[in-house]
């Protein structure tokens, strides 16, 4: 089945409001805007719907928020990385090089099958602010 035929309607209406979005946004936060233009949306629509995005790679979980953010790079299977500002909490995700770690964990048998990194600091504009 085509990944278009999958990006059902609660799918690509929950994609388009992480794409609209200005920073990471919890599911709740996703259920409350989801039915501001229509119908409203149950938990569970949105929950899975998110959980679709994740695994085809449309979203990120940034675990420490308990927030989602859409993929902004491009290529499958890369390692979710994500630079938090502690101050306005801004996240941008970023591509890490992983390689290191990777052979590190190789030479003692272990197979890594997911990495995510999650970095926090101060942003530009608050570092100036």
């Amino acid at each position: 089945m085509a990944t278009d035929e999958r990006l059902t309607a609660p799918r690509r209406r929950v994609l388009q409001l992480l794409l609209q979005a200005d920073g990471p946004l919890k599911a709740y936060d996703l259920i409350a805007a989801y039915g501001e233009t229509g119908e409203p949306a149950k938990p569970p629509t949105v929950y899975r719907a998110l959980d679709f995005l994740e695994r085809l790679g449309f979203a990120h979980r940034i675990e420490s928020l308990n927030a989602f953010v859409p993929c902004r790079l491009d290529g499958e299977n890369h390692a979710a990385a994500f630079l938090i500002c502690s101050c306005c909490g801004a996240a941008e995700e970023f591509e890490p090089d992983f390689a290191p770690g990777r052979l590190a964990a190789e030479a003692k048998g272990y197979r890594v099958t997911s990495v995510t990194l999650e970095a926090r600091g101060l942003c530009p504009t608050c570092q100036t602010g």
